[in-house]
């Protein structure tokens, strides 16, 4: 763990803002690990002495990692989301199973969810794997989308479930994408976890109300959840 440290010191009284730039390792399986930038806030009381009598950190603040091309605009910035399953339908277990762990993520046919898998969806972006609707719901892996959103071949399907008959071939009414299991977690982050961290007070799939199947992620969120492992 490397980090760089730059002191900012405020006339206040008896008092002196440290702001710490802090790399932290993220543990997991070694495809996964990465560099996590995050800005570290510390509060140190001084005595009139001029001599510290104590550093307590206050904030911990994930750094957005955007890239001079990206921001070129010449390369799409990866994008993060988070997408539901519930796991007695189709969970962990039975990606891993899946040949290559990989497998076609279908059956949304919800509109709002629909039309990010149609327009927004892009190979090489990243989700959090979240198990809903069972005893202890939250994040228990990342996956990794393959492609972009092509249509839900089972909504042509007459004796699939997810079968609809207003659903054509030559004007699909829902979407699908193929997704591969890119790191599973040791523990899952509970939801009850998600909603007890302040810093991730505004994301999508906490709100009051929400129940969409795929929600988008933001970078700092993403990073921050990923520290929490």
């Amino acid at each position: 763990m490397g980090s760089r440290s730059l002191s900012l010191y405020f006339a206040t009284t008896g008092a002196d803002l440290v702001v710490d730039v802090v790399h932290a390792r993220v543990s997991g399986k070694p495809d996964s690990l990465r560099e996590v930038p995050f800005l570290s806030l510390w509060f140190k009381s001084t005595a009139r002495s001029g001599i510290a009598e104590d550093t307590t950190l206050f904030a911990r603040i994930p750094i957005p990692d955007t890239s001079p091309t990206e921001l070129s605009g010449k390369i799409p910035p990866m994008r993060y989301w988070l997408m539901k399953s519930e796991p007695s339908v189709f969970g962990l277990t039975h990606l891993k199973a899946s040949p290559r762990r990989t497998t076609m993520w279908d059956g949304v046919r919800n509109y709002q969810a629909r039309n990010m898998l149609r327009d927004d969806f892009k190979k090489g972006d990243l989700a959090f794997f979240y198990h809903s609707s069972c005893p202890e719901p939250g994040i228990v892996a990342v996956i990794e989308i393959l492609c972009p959103g092509y249509p839900d071949p089972t909504a042509f399907m007459r004796a699939h479930p997810h079968h609809d008959p207003k659903s054509k071939r030559d004007t699909p009414r829902w979407f699908a994408v193929d997704v591969k299991l890119k790191t599973e977690f040791e523990e899952r982050i509970s939801l009850e976890e998600l909603k007890r961290t302040r810093e991730l007070s505004d994301m999508i799939v906490l709100r009051r109300g929400n129940r969409l199947s795929i929600t988008p992620v933001s970078d700092l969120e993403w990073r921050f959840i990923l520290a929490m492992r």
